[in-house]
C-alpha cells in the first residue's frame, strides 16, 4: 500500500507539471497570435505592395494642393480657430489723409544741420526755390518733399559714401518752417505768414492775426496743398454761435478773407452811405431804410441803379413809388451797386447821372450791415 500510494503521488505531480506547461505555452501562443494579427492589420492598411491601395479598405484620392497656404500669424490663427472675424484692413483713404498732414521740407525753410562729434560741419542753410540746400563737403542736396528724418538719412548717406565721416549721425533743427507756415491774406488786422499756428483751429489762427477788419466778409476760403478746389467756409457774425465752421488748419494752408460786398446809396437820402453787407442780401427798400430814407425833395421816379457789367457801366430805372405801394417787386441789389436818388426839380443833364452818382459815392462813409 505504501508503495502504491507513493507511486500515485509521483504520477499526480507529473500530471500537474504537464498541465501547467500546457497553460503557459497556450498563453504565449495567444499573445503571439494577437501581436501578429495587429501587425498584419497595420500592414494591410498601408499596402501589401508599394503604390497599391489595400483591397479591404478602399482609399479616396486626395487633391494635391498647387501651393502651400499663406503663413498666418499666431493672432490670425487664433482668430480663425475661435471663429472670430479677421482684423479689418487699414483704410487707405485715412492713411493718405494722415500722410498729407506730415510736415515736409520745402522752399524757404531755414534749417540747421549738425553732425555728431564733427562741429566743423555744423551749418545753417535755407532751401532754395529749386528745393536744394548747399552743405559743406557734399555740395547741393535735394531735400524738397522730404521729412526731417528722411533728409537726415540722405545727408548721412552722402557723408558716408564720400568717405568724409565714418558712421555719421546727422540732426536737423528747423529755425524757420516757411513752407509749413499758414498764410493769411485779405481783411485781417495783421495779414502775413504764421509759422507756428499749423495744426490749429481756424478760429485760433484768425485770433492770432488780430481778427477781422471792418470791411471783412464772412465768406472765406482755405487753399490747401494738393487740392484743386479751395475749402469754402461761411462764418457766423458771432463765431461762438457756430463751432462747426472751426475747421482744422494744416501746414502750408492759405486763408483768404475777401472784402465784404458794398452797396452805395447816394443822392437825396437822409444819410448817404456805403452799406457793407457781410452776410446775406440787400434789396432797394432795405438799402433806402438803412440810409435814412428819402428826403422830401427826393425825386423817387428818377431813381437809378448803376451797375458794373461785363460791357461796362449800366443804368437801370427803379420804380421806388410802385415798390412802396407793393405794385412792383423789390429788386435785390448786387455787390458794388450804386442806388442813386436825385433831387426833385434838380437839373441833371442827360448822360450825367453816372458822374453825379460816382462823385457822391466817393464821399460816403461805410457802414456794416447785418441783414
Amino acid at each position: 500500500m505504501g508503495s502504491g500510494t507513493s507511486s500515485f503521488t509521483g504520477c499526480g505531480r507529473v500530471l500537474l507539471l504537464l498541465a501547467a506547461s500546457v497553460v503557459v505555452v497556450g498563453s504565449a501562443s495567444a499573445q503571439q497570435a494577437g501581436s501578429e494579427t495587429q501587425t498584419g492589420q497595420t500592414q494591410n492598411s498601408q499596402s501589401a505592395h508599394p503604390g497599391e491601395a489595400p483591397a479591404a479598405v478602399p482609399s479616396v484620392p486626395q487633391p494635391v494642393p498647387s501651393a502651400l497656404p499663406p503663413v498666418q500669424s499666431v493672432s490670425q490663427a487664433a482668430a480663425s480657430a475661435s471663429g472670430a472675424a479677421p482684423a479689418k484692413a487699414p483704410d487707405t483713404a485715412q492713411d493718405s489723409a494722415d500722410q498729407s498732414t506730415i510736415v515736409k521740407l520745402g522752399p524757404g525753410d531755414l534749417m540747421e544741420v549738425n553732425v555728431y562729434n564733427v562741429p566743423e560741419l555744423t551749418s545753417k542753410a535755407r532751401v532754395s526755390l529749386s528745393g536744394d540746400v548747399y552743405l559743406p563737403l557734399i555740395d547741393y542736396v535735394h531735400v524738397e518733399g522730404l521729412t526731417q528724418e528722411e533728409a537726415q538719412g540722405l545727408i548721412e548717406k552722402r557723408l558716408a559714401d564720400g568717405g568724409f565721416v565714418r558712421n555719421p549721425h546727422v540732426t536737423i533743427f528747423m529755425d524757420e518752417a516757411a513752407s509749413s507756415a499758414v498764410t493769411l491774406l485779405g481783411e485781417v488786422q495783421k495779414p502775413g505768414m504764421y509759422p507756428d499756428v499749423a495744426d490749429h483751429k481756424l478760429y485760433e489762427v484768425l485770433s492770432e492775426a488780430g481778427g477781422f477788419t471792418q470791411m471783412a466778409s464772412r465768406k472765406i476760403a482755405v487753399i490747401r496743398r494738393n487740392q484743386a478746389d479751395p475749402i469754402r467756409v461761411d462764418l457766423p457774425r458771432n463765431l461762438a454761435d457756430d463751432l462747426s465752421s472751426n475747421i482744422d488748419i494744416m501746414p502750408g494752408d492759405t486763408i483768404t478773407i475777401p472784402r465784404a460786398p458794398v452797396i452805395y446809396v447816394v443822392g437825396d437820402v437822409g444819410r448817404p452811405a456805403g452799406l457793407l453787407v457781410d452776410n446775406g442780401t440787400l434789396t432797394v427798400l432795405q438799402a433806402m431804410a438803412l440810409a435814412g430814407g428819402a428826403n422830401r425833395t427826393a425825386k423817387l421816379g428818377a431813381a437809378r441803379i448803376i451797375r458794373k457789367g461785363p460791357t461796362g457801366m449800366t443804368e437801370t430805372k427803379v420804380e421806388i413809388k410802385k415798390m412802396l405801394e407793393a405794385k412792383s417787386p423789390d429788386i435785390t441789389l448786387q455787390a458794388d451797386d450804386i442806388l442813386f436818388i436825385p433831387v426833385s426839380g434838380g437839373k441833371v443833364l442827360a448822360g450825367r447821372t453816372f458822374e453825379a452818382a460816382m462823385a457822391a459815392a466817393t464821399a460816403v462813409s461805410i457802414y456794416a450791415v447785418h441783414p
